[in-house]
Order: structure tokens, then sequence, then C-alpha cells
């Protein structure tokens, strides 16, 4: 099994570093020496089904222990106010609505910017779906929620995992514009797991999970 990084790298300038990163379930090996560098950005993460995405940003994400290797964000720690990610499989958030979800991250997160995430509902088109609580959201509702609170975060490092599950394409259209305005802003890394690059949108660095 191998892994590459590729993209704009700058070696003073790195963010986000990860070095000789293993990890395995009991049933198989899935990361083996990964290792990348990648600067404040973009940063996909590709790779087909159980190739382990999904499995790295848990990892990036403190979730769950390398068993191997280290990873390090330059300028903050990985933790709380440090990092997004709200895993949209999960089932934490079923009995809350989506105002009330997102209402509680202004709190968490310093770096919260509330005029991106009105910028964010009006462009995800979820206004009338902020009264409804989690288990009453589409899977592509859901999802939006999730990333809007992820992009308004402000989070120096923040985590998206396969984002146009379930949208429409005008919401997949507005995720592209929406991810090349956060390519802009400095001190922070976007990492995002999908099994193809979104057009238009100017990764930092891709890197490559073969599987």
């Amino acid at each position: 099994m191998f892994f590459y990084a590729e993209g704009i790298v700058v070696a003073e300038a790195w963010m986000l570093q990860v070095q000789g990163l293993r990890f395995a379930y009991p049933e198989c090996a899935v990361l083996q020496s990964l290792s990348f560098t990648s600067p404040a950005g973009l940063v996909l993460v590709r790779g087909d089904e159980s190739s382990g995405k999904t499995t790295l940003l848990r990892l990036l994400a403190g979730e769950l222990a390398p068993q191997g290797g280290r990873i390090a964000l330059q300028g903050g720690t990985r933790g709380a106010g440090h990092t997004f990610w709200a895993d949209p499989r999960s089932a934490e958030w079923d009995k809350l609505t989506a105002q009330a979800w997102l209402d509680g991250l202004p709190a968490r997160y310093p770096g919260w910017d509330a005029t991106a995430l009105t910028a964010h509902i009006d462009g995800f088109a979820l206004q009338e779906h902020l009264a409804k609580p989690f288990y009453a959201l589409s899977t592509g509702s859901k999802r939006k929620v999730l990333m809007a609170g992820a992009l308004a975060s402000g989070a120096p490092l923040t985590l998206i995992d396969e984002p146009v599950g379930g949208l429409d394409k005008p919401s997949v259209a507005y995720l592209a514009r929406a991810l090349a305005q956060v390519a802009g802003q400095s001190g922070r890394v976007v990492v995002v797991a999908h099994y193809e690059a979104l057009p238009g949108v100017p990764w930092s660095t891709v890197v490559y999970l073969p599987g």
C-alpha cells in the first residue's frame, strides 16, 4: 500500500503536518505510514470506498488514537475550539433542532463568523429546515446544516466528510463557491474527504488513499 500527497506546499509555511501515520482495525490495516504536509487552505482526501478517508478524519479530529506517527497543527493544538468535526452519520444531535445546534456553536469556536453562517444558510437554502429536529432532516439537509456550521466555525482545522451526499445540484455548486472562498483564509486548513475533486475548488493539497 502506498500514499502520496501533491499540491502547493512550502516547507516553511506548513500548517498541518502528518508524519508516518498508522492505524489498523482488528480486521484490517487502514493507514500505513501516511505522510503529508499542507499549508493553510483546502486539502482533498481522495480514495475509493473503504480506503480510510473517514478514518483519517477521525484521527485528525482526535476521535481515534493513531497507532504510530504524529499529527501536528501549527499555531494551535487540536481540540476544543481549534478543530471542527461533525460526523454526518452520527445520531448525536437527533433530538436537537438545526437552529439549536447552530446556536450552540459560537461559544465553542472563538473564530465563529455569524455573517458567514447567514450566507451559508441562504446559499444552502436551509431557512425552512432550521426549526426541524435533526431526525426529521433528509440526508442532504443534515449535511448542509453540518457544513454551514463547519464553514462558519472559523476552526483552524475543519474536517468535512463526503460533502455532496444527498445534495442537489444548486447546493453542490454553492458548496464549491463556499470552499473556494474559505481557501483564501489565513491560519486555517479545511480537510475534505471525497472520492473525487469538486470542479472549481482550488485545492492546496491532494492526498490519495488507494485502499
